[in-house]
């Protein structure tokens, strides 16, 4: 005789959904990634495809139903989120809780917002549908290594940065004592504009040197743009390496060959939502609750 009440079977059905929505290291939470990643790709495909004039008045009434069915199909996924979780709030107040949220409230607000005065802002509104983009990230394995190398070289970047800003300062400045007014550095704001824009190898033309002088100096910022350029990235790639290098071994320093691995899966608990935990963690490291289903 089964003695299991009716609340524990519910409990394990949302379990069971929490596990396909958050989770990405089973068949099914891969599925539905899979699934959710075209989906966004195709909201934001609509997006494009909309603003163009050609294409909305040819394809109007089918890219208005293709819009439809991902709202709602966002909206299905939006509702199963805050179900399958136990404490809702955190997911709706959650970074990507409020661009899922925003990314589906426009279609909605459509059709509310009606009128000819309106029809500016509704066009407005659904382009919020574009911040969908920024759930991607949560689905791409590698990017917990590339944030830590971020955050890691951040201090390096900011030192790299206000290096690149004093630079610009005084070669705009002698630009202006140069080439003066008549040659359109009219000011030294207007020169520091001229100098970034040639340092970073931009170059928009809109100002340009007239003497001699201006010219070398304007070769040698051109020059050392060229090997500036390439510090940023060298920092945050030797943090990269680093990052791959010592998570599979912290101590021996051993290299990792396998540069796909992640030692941060993606496990979400169940409890509190938080994520990035260990490979092998059955445990949630910030409210100790289980991270995976019991099985019978």
């Amino acid at each position: 005789m089964d003695n299991t009440p009716l609340p524990d079977n519910n409990k394990k059905w949302k379990l069971k959904l929490h596990e396909i929505i958050y989770e990405a290291d089973t068949p099914n939470g891969k599925l539905f990634d899979i699934l959710l990643l075209i989906l966004i790709l195709a909201s934001i495909l609509l997006v494009m495809l909309e603003s163009v004039k050609e294409i909305d008045l040819q394809y109007h009434f089918w890219l208005n139903v293709g819009e439809w069915i991902v709202t709602i199909l966002f909206t299905i996924e939006y509702i199963a989120r805050i179900v399958s979780v136990k404490k809702p709030w955190r997911y709706i107040f959650s970074f990507y809780g409020i661009i899922d949220l925003l990314s589906t409230l426009p279609k909605y607000l459509s059709l509310i917002l009606v009128g000819t005065h309106a029809l500016v802002a509704i066009r407005a509104l659904r382009l919020l549908r574009i911040f969908r983009i920024l759930k991607l990230a949560r689905y791409l394995g590698a990017s917990n290594q590339l944030t830590s190398a971020i955050k890691a070289s951040r201090a390096k970047i900011l030192v790299f940065i206000f290096t690149v800003v004093i630079i610009a300062t005084i070669f705009g400045t002698i630009m202006y004592l140069v080439e003066g007014e008549e040659n359109g550095f009219s000011s030294i704001p207007r020169s520091v504009y001229w100098a970034i824009v040639t340092l970073t190898t931009v170059g928009y033309g809109d100002i340009a040197p007239q003497t001699a002088l201006g010219q070398l100096i304007s070769t040698v910022i051109m020059i050392l743009g060229y090997g500036i350029i390439a510090v940023p990235t060298g920092i945050i790639s030797a943090e990269y390496s680093r990052s791959t290098t010592t998570d599979e071994h912290p101590k021996k320093g051993v290299a990792n060959h396998n540069q796909d691995h992640v030692p941060l899966n993606t496990l979400s608990c169940q409890s509190c939502l938080a994520d990035k935990h260990k490979d092998k963690a059955e445990y949630c490291y910030n409210c100790g609750h289980p991270l995976f289903i019991e099985k019978d």
